[in-house]
């Protein structure tokens, strides 16, 4: 497996952040695949750990995990070419697609193939969310991360909580229940 540089690493954050669609999770997804399990150059706690915290930061979660991660891997040189790789060209991909809106709004196989792209999105949102809970399964915690996982899922759905508030709780209920099963 190649060492990390600066070259390589950017490259990464170019190819997943410019040809992975779906949003953030299946982003997350593939630059979990890449910089843990292909790469090697972050462990599944350490991956963990950024995804967390940048999902609580304001803002594009996405771009806060780029730079956390980038930095953790190389330093601040690393997160600013990472934040550029992951903003840039998709912010002048979405100007050009908005101003192709006002067409696409009126034909129905358009309307019709964005149907289909929330569906496969939805299904991709699934398959990261799986693959950031799994290695807790894994390593003995299965109870504790089902019941977190089920409250957070009724605390949005049922009771309309703001991410902030759930994942606050969550944060809360995960710091005084540290066992092991």
């Amino acid at each position: 497996m190649p060492q990390a540089s600066l070259k390589r690493l950017t490259g990464i954050f170019l190819r997943v952040g410019n040809l992975t669609f779906g949003g953030g999770d299946p982003t997350m997804a593939a630059l979990q695949s890449e910089l843990v399990f292909t790469r090697r150059w972050l462990d599944e706690e350490q991956y963990a750990l950024i995804y967390g915290l940048a999902r609580i930061t304001p803002g594009t979660n996405l771009v806060a995990f780029s730079a956390a991660a980038a930095w953790q891997i190389l330093g601040w040189p690393a997160a600013v070419l990472a934040v550029l790789a992951m903003t840039v060209p998709p912010s002048a991909v979405v100007v050009l697609l908005t101003s192709g809106y006002q067409s696409w709004n009126s034909n129905p196989l358009a309307m019709a193939a964005i149907g289909g792209s929330i569906a496969a999105a939805s299904g991709m949102m699934a398959t990261s969310a799986w693959q950031l809970l799994e290695p807790a399964l894994r390593r003995g915690r299965r109870w504790r991360a089902a019941i977190i996982f089920l409250a957070s899922l009724g605390a949005s759905l049922v009771f309309s909580m703001s991410p902030i508030a759930v994942l606050g709780l969550a944060a809360l209920v995960g710091l005084f229940w540290q066992t092991a099963e």
